[in-house]
């Protein structure tokens, strides 16, 4: 069964906890949760109780992870939620940002959800805190690499707005946009001893390499058939080999596409349209199309577009 928890348990990690699905994870008052092969409940939250805030449950256990196995190997992928929306929520609470208190700011002139909001991102802030001095209490963290990253650009659910903290910054577009505000994301990663502290880097990197550049990592043997690039020498400071472009694809709403290559980027809206173009080293909020002005770029991305698509009976272009 492909939703069960023993599916889960056969992608490879050696024990999780957590929820089984997408819409289960917006309730951050779930009456259940999973534990390898079996239901964890959570009576504290049944009845319309909110006692047990499930990313702080999170942070305990991957905190105890941390302890058990601080003499040991060991990967940890900590999933936080927050800052999502319970989107849910919406049809009968006042919001969808759940959180146990909108302290510390609680005395903000914000609309309420707003104050929930950034409550959530404070306390996600704490929670990495948390690892990071678990790291250092159990006399690991100049040992471990850290990475943390985000799955996609500020969102527009539970009646946040994402306009309210200026949470794109300069870049067009929020979750689900394939411009520059959708996709690009924070990166930061932690190790010392091996990365230098406060550098800054523009390497250019997606998802997809995360795997490849573990195995390396790892010294494992490098499985065939992975996408991506291993990005150790990007990490460690060195010359790295670059991508010849990457691509997005996006079916919610519409097919989207969209291609980056070196400095240019194209975002197609529509299938068969003629795509937007854009140079993202003098326009990084691509706020001008200049497709107009490079015909050959734009087409030259456009092929690049068709030849990375990969039709699928499961999702259907429309």
């Amino acid at each position: 069964m492909p939703d069960s928890p023993a599916f889960q348990i056969a992608k490879g990690f050696d024990e999780w906890f957590g929820y089984l699905d997408q819409q289960h994870a917006h309730n951050y008052y779930t009456g259940h949760l999973w534990e390898n092969q079996g239901e964890v409940l959570l009576p504290e939250n049944w009845g319309n109780q909110k006692r047990v805030y499930t990313h702080d449950l999170f942070t305990k256990r991957g905190l105890g992870f941390l302890d058990r196995h601080r003499n040991d190997p060991f990967f940890l992928y900590l999933a936080f939620t927050i800052p999502h929306a319970n989107n849910e929520a919406v049809h009968y609470a006042e919001h969808g940002m759940e959180v146990p208190s909108d302290a510390p700011y609680s005395d903000k002139p914000w609309p309420a959800v707003e104050r929930a909001f950034a409550a959530m991102v404070n306390r996600l802030d704490e929670s990495v805190g948390k690892v990071l001095a678990s790291l250092k209490a159990n006399g690991i963290d100049n040992r471990t690499l850290v990475i943390f990253a985000s799955d996609n650009g500020p969102h527009h659910e539970g009646k946040h707005d994402p306009a309210f903290f200026h949470s794109s910054g300069p870049l067009r577009g929020i979750k689900r946009d394939l411009y520059e505000g959708g996709i690009r994301v924070p990166f930061l990663a932690r190790w010392p001893g091996k990365i230098q502290a406060g550098r800054v880097s523009d390497q250019l990197l997606a998802f997809w390499d995360f795997l490849r550049t573990a195995v390396e990592l790892t010294g494992s043997r490098m499985p065939a058939g992975l996408d991506g690039i291993s990005m150790m020498p990007a990490l460690l400071g060195k010359p790295q080999r670059n991508h010849e472009y990457l691509y997005w694809e996006f079916y919610e709403g519409g097919f989207k596409q969209a291609v980056r290559q070196g400095d240019w980027k194209a975002v197609r809206l529509k299938i068969g349209a003629i795509p937007e173009l854009y140079n993202l080293k003098d326009d990084l909020g691509e706020t001008r199309n200049v497709a107009s002005q490079n015909p050959a770029k734009a087409a030259e991305l456009a092929r690049l577009m068709d030849q990375a698509h990969v039709d699928s009976a499961d999702w259907p272009v429309r």
